[in-house]
């Protein structure tokens, strides 16, 4: 983990997204790897049994010259996941 600052830009990285969870975390950093670009998380780890907005936030930071392309893959993912949806019935 890189600490526990919030909102701080890493030298030489780059926040591309904010999970909310450690599960959702890892599934984007493995896709993200998959695809190349390697990915630090930084999160504050808590030990309370249920989940408060924002408090299991996992930041995911690539290195800079990644960003773009992690951007990239991450917008179009949820272009993909919008498109599979079912439109409502009439």
């Amino acid at each position: 983990m890189l600490g526990k600052e919030l909102n701080v830009r890493r030298e030489g990285f780059e926040l591309v997204y904010r999970a909310y969870g450690m599960l959702q975390a890892e599934v984007i950093k493995g896709r993200l790897e998959t695809s190349g670009i390697p990915v630090l998380l930084d999160a504050e780890s808590t030990m309370l049994p249920f989940s408060i907005p924002d408090m299991g936030e996992v930041r995911l930071f690539v290195p800079t010259e990644k960003a773009a392309e992690a951007r990239e893959l991450l917008g179009a993912e949820a272009g993909d996941e919008e498109e599979l949806e079912e439109p409502a019935p009439d």
